[in-house]
């Protein structure tokens, strides 16, 4: 019954980030995207390791496939790791959690940004974390939004269709 339980359980997570995803496919504000709630999400409830880096990655890899590419997509590969492993680090989901993920992905993408576009200088780093700030602030709403729908979400569907029954 409990393998049950288990497989029904990354069934739901799987569905919940798919659906999550689409979301990527309508128009939205810059950056308000579930993208950074996917990765925590996976991360926080997906117990197979390997699952939990994997799914949240497959997705992603999905969508870009119709969204494109863009010269930064391994930063954000890297970034989006990042944020799984702080999920499956923290455990629980908390508004720090939701915060650390969404500035560590900030952080990463942004280096890539620097990298990729800008003079190799301090002055040019600077540049370019503070020319993201404004985009950041749109992150921040998206990763709390997608990440409070999906975590309360979740939780209600546990609550109450996946009990184990005694």
């Amino acid at each position: 019954m409990a393998s049950t339980i288990i497989n029904k359980k990354n069934l739901i997570i799987a569905i919940i980030m798919l659906a999550a995803v689409l979301t990527r496919l309508v128009p939205h504000l810059p950056n308000f995207t579930p993208v950074t709630a996917i990765a925590l999400f996976g991360g926080l409830y997906i117990l197979n390791r390997i699952l939990a880096y994997a799914l949240p990655l497959i997705i992603m890899f999905i969508s870009d496939i119709f969204l494109g590419f863009s010269s930064i997509t391994l930063f954000v590969y890297a970034g989006f790791m990042l944020v799984t492993l702080i999920g499956t680090q923290r455990k629980k989901p908390s508004i720090l959690t939701i915060f650390l993920g969404s500035l560590s992905f900030f952080i990463v993408t942004n280096f890539g940004v620097w990298l990729l576009g800008y003079p190799k200088t301090w002055t040019g780093l600077v540049e370019c974390y503070t020319l993201a700030l404004p985009f950041f602030r749109n992150s921040l709403l998206g990763d709390f939004f997608y990440s409070g729908v999906m975590i309360i979400g979740f939780n209600f569907i546990q609550k109450h269709y996946l009990q184990e029954v005694k």
